[in-house]
C-alpha cells in the first residue's frame, strides 16, 4: 500500500515537472520520490524487531535525507548555471558593443584623412557599417 501511494505521488510530481518544467518542479519530483522510497522502507522495517528495526529505520531516514540533499544541490546548481549563462551573455553583448565603438572610432579617424565629399561619403559609410 505504501508503495502504491508513493508511486502515485511520484507520478503526479513527475507529470507536474513535465507540464511546467522548472528547477523547482524537478526538485519537487525528486523530493516526492525520496519520500515515497522512505515510506516503503519504513514499512519494510516494520517487519524487523529490536536493534535491527532501529538500524533499518536509521538507514531509511539517511537515504531520504541524502536524496533530498542531492535534489536541493541539483536545483541550486541549475540556478547557478542559469545565472552564470545570463551574465556571460551580457558580458559578450557588452564586449561586442565596445568592439563596435572602437572600430567605428578607427573608421572615423581614417575618414578624417580625406576632404570634402569623399570625407562625407566615408563618414556615412562608417555610420552605416557600425549602425551609428
Amino acid at each position: 500500500m505504501a508503495q502504491a501511494t508513493g508511486n502515485e505521488k511520484t507520478a503526479k510530481a513527475d507529470l507536474e515537472a513535465r507540464y511546467k518544467p522548472s528547477p523547482e518542479t524537478r526538485y519537487e519530483a525528486r523530493e516526492a520520490k525520496a519520500d515515497a522510497d522512505y515510506g516503503v522502507a519504513k514499512e519494510r522495517c516494520d517487519d524487523a524487531a529490536g536493534n535491527a528495526k532501529d538500524v533499518c529505520m536509521k538507514e531509511a531516514k539517511a537515504a531520504q535525507v541524502s536524496a533530498k540533499a542531492d535534489a536541493k544541490a541539483q536545483m541550486k546548481t541549475t540556478d547557478a548555471k542559469t545565472t552564470a549563462n545570463e551574465k556571460s551573455a551580457d558580458a559578450h553583448k557588452d564586449a561586442g558593443a565596445d568592439k563596435s565603438d572602437a572600430d567605428y572610432a578607427v573608421a572615423k579617424e581614417k575618414c578624417d584623412a580625406q576632404a570634402g565629399a569623399a570625407k562625407d561619403t566615408c563618414l556615412m559609410e562608417a555610420k552605416a557599417r557600425f549602425s551609428k
